[in-house]
């Protein structure tokens, strides 16, 4: 089985020492970890080395993020084809990017997406689609801080968890 990391709008122009030690907790046994968008500095992912990483740009990149990033990926997770995006491209909100992403990427096993800052895990038209919401230590917008699991063994399964409150 593949244990894999899911965050998304991180928002981090360099990696501060509460997002490290966050990541480290709890990405701490998988292997693979994937960013859905807007580290907005690609540099973020320094937070991840000696990890898998697949991730894409999202909106709120800058111009360097966004060359060194694609826009969105397909991929494979042990025997699962992953579809990966930001999922601004498609709509503005949860209900509208789903739609667009099943049309896209119609041969893909799961779907992730961020830009909403909303988590979601469910299945829709036989796929796992999963939106981790947002990483961020803050909680903008007024969302739980949220990551999500994705387990690729016999079949995909995935879980959304809150970051753990700082003692």
């Amino acid at each position: 089985m593949i244990k894999a990391g899911i965050l998304s709008d991180t928002h981090l122009t360099h990696v501060t020492q509460d997002f490290f030690e966050a990541v480290r907790h709890v990405f701490a046994d998988c292997e693979v970890i994937i960013h859905a968008g807007d580290t907005v500095d690609v540099f973020a992912l320094d937070a991840f080395r000696g990890k898998t990483v697949h991730a894409v740009h999202g909106n709120c990149c800058g111009a360097a993020t966004q060359a060194a990033l694609p826009s969105q990926l397909e991929f494979t997770l042990g025997t699962f084809k992953i579809a990966l995006t930001h999922g601004n491209q498609f709509g503005r909100h949860g209900m509208d990017i789903e739609p667009g992403l099943l049309a896209h990427f119609p041969d893909a096993d799961c779907l992730i997406y961020g830009h909403t800052h909303h988590a979601v895990c469910h299945r829709s038209e036989g796929k796992l689609v999963i939106n981790p919401g947002s990483f961020q230590l803050g909680g903008r917008y007024g969302h739980p801080c949220t990551y999500a699991i994705l387990e690729a063994g016999e079949e995909l399964k995935g879980e959304i968890c809150e970051i753990p409150a700082r003692r």
